[in-house]
């Protein structure tokens, strides 16, 4: 007998009208050729055209001059190169300049789904029974490009869902990239990588032991302007590129909503997206509370496992996760310590769950298999949907699981608090499979989920429809656990 699951009507769909000022870069030739015309333009021409841009686009953005700007700046290398005197440029032209290396993104015209809630850091100001939440979603636009994006509400003592209103104004963060790095540990990830070890040392074996993320961007840069550089090389020295690219600090400004801000790709590494954020509140020993999510960064090529932290959603750090159990996707950490140790759920092989413990949080080796496929419905792989929960009873996993037509259904299973190596049970039927409203989407026969919370003694689950849209649904704790310990 399956355990009950109460649908809510909630709907998170697509939204066209939420667009982002992306930086648009049409290729060194064809810029040079715009730059040119520009400058034949007087400054009445500059300023009228500049005005009738900011007429149209002005209220679509916050700051959208000071976007215009920052884009110039990125070809000012181009322009100096033209025999240009940059500086002695009106700041009108660079920001038309800037206005013609810049596009609107509509960051989730495509779909909104894979979803995560944790709860909010502020718990202030609510009623017996609530409790603030932040849903993050995977954002999909043009090019299935995807990017994080956020939603706060409240859930009441009925375990409904009130979603604060939107904010107009999409802001993008501040960049600030790591600037010294460890030679040893960078070697390591790249052997991860399997980048080629002959290009790896005809690159790093002159740089110091700690050596500075320019130098190393400076040498690769010469190295890739050769034109006469072998394909096979040009790979190897744009994937060292890219892991150099991957630690990263970003900062959203303080009068931005939750709403307005968007994790969208910056580094190489994600130039095609940011994909399935499994975010978890994880309390520290010494009691000290963050917000970290394991997600997989991807290029168009080739994927890599990062982890992004916070402490307010303004401030994130990024960071690229190590070793052989930091491979694939489906990552998703505990959220405490077991017997001083991080702990981590992974599908490292693409089919089973594994765990693993580490001294450091972006540090993972020897997984252990957890789980493999058993039941008809998860054939063809299982993973997890985000991180364990806590419970007296055990650490509750919501898993997913592939079947026939690959359908995605979603699972439970319980493991013991002190050894989650030990399974306790595991449900043999689906918690939640599709509906027949839910199968289709971009992705039919499909609901997914990057993580749950328990609030009043239920679960709350956010879920994913076909890869399309998102909703929710509510599980009771006690009825879950007690199928869960009968399944054995």
């Amino acid at each position: 007998m399956r355990v009950p699951v109460v649908r809510k009507s909630i709907k998170f769909t697509p939204d066209s009208r939420r667009v982002v000022a992306r930086y648009f870069m049409n290729g060194y030739e064809r810029t040079q050729q715009m730059v040119l015309r520009i400058m034949t333009l007087d400054e009445k021409q500059v300023l009228e055209t500049l005005e009738q841009t900011l007429r149209e686009f002005a209220r679509r953005h916050r700051n959208i001059s000071a976007v215009f700007f920052r884009h110039c700046e990125k070809i000012k290398p181009i322009i100096e190169a033209m025999q240009i005197d940059y500086e002695a440029m009106s700041l009108n032209r660079k920001m038309l300049i800037g206005s013609y290396c810049t596009m609107e993104y509509a960051i989730e015209s495509a779909a909104i789904f894979n979803p995560s809630i944790v709860e909010d850091f502020d718990q202030s100001g609510l009623e017996m029974g609530e409790k603030r939440v932040i849903i993050s979603f995977r954002a999909t636009g043009e090019g299935h490009i995807s990017s994080i994006v956020f939603r706060r509400g409240i859930l009441d003592r009925d375990n409904n869902l009130q979603i604060m209103k939107i904010g107009h104004h999409i802001d993008k963060a501040e960049i600030e990239h790591k600037t010294l790095f460890n030679k040893e540990r960078f070697l390591t990830k790249l052997l991860e990588m399997h980048t080629q070890d002959k290009y790896i040392d005809q690159i790093m074996q002159d740089l110091p032991d700690e050596f500075e993320f320019a130098v190393l961007k400076n040498t690769l840069k010469t190295a890739l302007s050769d034109p006469l550089i072998r394909q096979e090389r040009r790979v190897a020295l744009e994937e060292i590129l890219w892991l150099a690219n991957s630690f990263y600090d970003l900062q959203f400004k303080h009068d931005s909503d939750i709403t307005e801000r968007v994790i969208f790709p910056i580094s190489d590494s994600e130039s095609r997206g940011i994909e399935d954020a499994r975010f978890v509140r994880f309390t520290d020993d010494d009691n000290s509370v963050r917000v970290m999510a394991t997600y997989t960064a991807y290029n168009g090529h080739a994927i890599l496992p990062k982890l992004i932290s916070t402490e307010d959603f303004y401030s994130f750090r990024v960071m690229p996760l190590h070793g052989e159990g930091a491979q694939n996707k489906n990552l998703a950490l505990f959220p405490r310590k077991i017997k001083g140790k991080y702990a981590m759920l992974a599908r490292i092989d693409g089919v089973n769950n594994y765990i693993m413990y580490s001294n450091r949080v972006t540090q993972w080796n020897n997984p252990v298999l957890l789980q493999q496929p058993r039941y008809t419905w998860e054939l063809t792989q299982i993973g997890n949907c985000g991180s364990p929960l806590w419970t007296e009873e055990g650490w509750l996993v919501i898993t997913h699981g592939v079947g026939t037509m690959r359908r995605y259904c979603i699972g439970a299973s319980l493991f013991d608090l002190n050894d989650p190596s030990k399974e306790i049970g595991r449900l043999s039927e689906p918690l939640l499979s599709p509906l027949e409203d839910e199968r289709e989407g971009y992705v039919p026969n499909v609901v997914y989920s990057c993580g749950a919370i328990i609030h009043n003694n239920s679960l709350i689950l956010p879920y994913a429809v076909s890869d399309y849209s998102s909703t929710y649904g509510v599980v009771d704790l006690v009825e879950l656990l007690d199928a869960l310990k009968k399944s054995k």
